[in-house]
């Protein structure tokens, strides 16, 4: 299938936001025309980010300060999918949370029972908050029986000037004092994919993860019977992908590319 074919048989495209939409606070050149190209044809798209650290609403906001103006129903984070994996497979269950306070809240809205004494479950995530208090009862509850869960898996997150400790780097600290490895549900893992056709209605050979990294983004398509795509505009290049175990189903430039070729 060429590059264009396959935007042509795509119906709803899930796309990653740093890297992908925008760099930093800036939208990328040709994102908007995406946009544009994606309504013209009658198509459909999303934001998903693995980023749990903040809800929601402040990505809304932050691509409205951007120009960028969207409703809840176009965003979805790995808290997201968490959250309804909780609820699907542990109905009732209680959670020790390593996470930011915007990430307690969305559990606590969503009736997830939080306990920082006798949980049944440990869920991390990327938790800039993070004390040494926390990690040793994480740790600890994990060894007393605690099933250990994770958001998701990216060991770095990109800032200014280079990267920050993520929820993989986390992790790898709790499994390695428990020798437990935690259940990941965010991107590249199935629970994302099934939320998001649960949602949305979509048939999954009709759905195109579109994103900067190999590991994340294109993963998440090519190994879960969706499409996974790779632009060029953020993590990785494309002597990288010789390299990479994951093999994107296209290569574009960017999602502006993308744009021109739909309308071509």
């Amino acid at each position: 299938m060429d590059k264009k074919q396959l935007l042509e048989k795509t119906d709803l495209f899930v796309l990653d936001m740093d890297g992908t939409f925008y760099l930093g606070d800036k939208i990328l050149p040709g994102a908007f025309s995406f946009i544009d190209a994606v309504k013209q044809k009658g198509k459909d798209y999303l934001f998903f980010t693995n980023n749990a650290s903040t809800r929601p609403e402040a990505y809304i906001d932050k691509l409205a300060g951007m120009g960028c103006f969207i409703t809840r129903d176009k965003i979805m984070t790995s808290g997201d999918v968490m959250i309804r994996f909780l609820k699907s497979e542990y109905p009732g269950k209680s959670v020790y949370l390593l996470g930011t306070a915007p990430l307690i809240e969305s559990f606590e809205d969503a009736g997830i029972r939080l306990d920082s004494e006798h949980p049944d479950i440990v869920v991390a995530s990327f938790d800039k908050t993070l004390t040494y208090e926390k990690l040793e009862r994480a740790c600890t509850f994990i060894r007393e029986g605690a099933l250990f869960l994770a958001t998701h898996m990216d060991i770095n997150c990109p800032v200014e000037g280079g990267f920050i400790p993520d929820c993989g780097a986390i992790c790898a600290a709790i499994s390695l004092s428990t020798g437990k490895k935690p259940r990941y549900v965010g991107k590249p893992f199935v629970e994302t994919v099934d939320m998001i056709l649960d949602k949305t209605g979509y048939n999954r050979e009709n759905v195109t993860f579109v994103g900067d990294r190999l590991y994340t983004d294109v993963a998440t398509g090519v190994n879960n019977g969706a499409r996974g795509v790779l632009v060029l505009t953020g993590e990785t290049h494309l002597e990288d992908v010789e390299t990479s175990d994951t093999k994107p189903d296209a290569i574009y430039d960017s999602i502006a590319q993308m744009g021109q070729l739909m309308l071509s």
